[in-house]
């Protein structure tokens, strides 16, 4: 068997999340690289991901894995270099999703649990028109003008290790403790796009619906909605808030996902697989 790793970019708004649901009808982006896969390499694949979206979410850095007998890639098309699935994807998958690269992973590569942050950014037009209608698939539309001061202020407090519990949908047997290594907000205005901001978002990992609520949170804030001190009164929660309104799918993108150095791939997977604990907590 051999490892790959595959770096994907998709449109999510006509996909139900990347996640494949077997047995349900719904197009999902998982399933529709496992089929064109499986259909090129001539052998049934399961990929592992980064970082699962959410249904409308799009990605431009997306990274997975698959394992493949060897031999598939001894195809006369392929002449077993990986790179040359790239091409032969391009044939065979829908125009809203494209593997832009493929290469032998390297020892310990793992696309998830090697991963160390996942880099998010959020696009929303605050202006009353809406987004322009070339951006409109990318870019959430916010009908209330918000403060750019009172933004930033309420992203900034939530930088660092903490219980995300008020921004995160539960998942059973899941921890919300997550480090939130950057959340800032920039005044993306042009004179064709007027009241647009952008905030760029950076974890080790996510929660369900977490940026999303973050991005809500915030919004929410800097449009008076909330009291300044809103985002950090919610880490004191221990149970997702009904007071955090999550933000549109549509303005959500996965940019990009960070590895270590590949001899210290195994390790980080190896830590990752571990439970999170705060400081002067036990682990959960």
């Amino acid at each position: 068997m051999i490892r790959l790793r595959l770096d994907l970019a998709y449109d999510g708004t006509d996909f139900h999340g990347w996640a494949a649901q077997p047995g349900q009808g719904l197009r999902t982006v998982q399933a529709t690289v496992e089929e064109a896969l499986a259909l090129v390499l001539r052998t049934p694949v399961r990929l592992t991901v980064a970082g699962r979206t959410d249904a409308g979410v799009h990605a431009s850095g997306q990274v997975a894995h698959v394992d493949v007998p060897a031999a598939a890639l001894d195809q006369r098309s392929l002449g077993g270099d990986p790179a040359r699935l790239v091409r032969r994807l391009a044939r065979l998958l829908p125009a809203d999703v494209t593997v832009r690269g493929c290469a032998a992973a390297p020892a310990g590569f793992d696309a998830r649990f090697s991963a160390l942050r996942r880099r998010y950014r959020y696009r929303v037009s605050c202006d009353p028109a809406g987004p322009l209608p070339t951006r409109a698939r990318d870019t959430a539309h916010h009908r209330r003008p918000v403060d750019p001061a009172l933004l930033d202020a309420a992203a900034e407090v939530l930088v660092g290790l903490h219980d995300f519990a008020a921004f995160c949908r539960p998942r059973p047997h899941s921890t919300t403790i997550r480090d939130l290594q950057v959340f800032r907000w920039r005044d993306a205005s042009t004179a064709e796009e007027p009241a647009l901001y952008e905030a760029e978002v950076v974890a080790d990992a996510f929660c369900w619906s977490m940026v999303r609520s973050l991005v809500g949170a915030c919004l929410a804030t800097a449009e008076g909605r909330r009291a300044r001190g809103f985002t950090a009164e919610l880490l004191g929660e221990r149970a997702r808030s009904p007071r955090v309104p999550v933000a549109p799918a549509r303005g959500l993108t996965l940019v990009g996902v960070d590895y270590p150095p590949e001899a210290e791939l195994a390790e980080r997977a190896a830590a990752t697989r571990g439970l999170r604990a705060l400081p002067g907590e036990g682990p959960r």
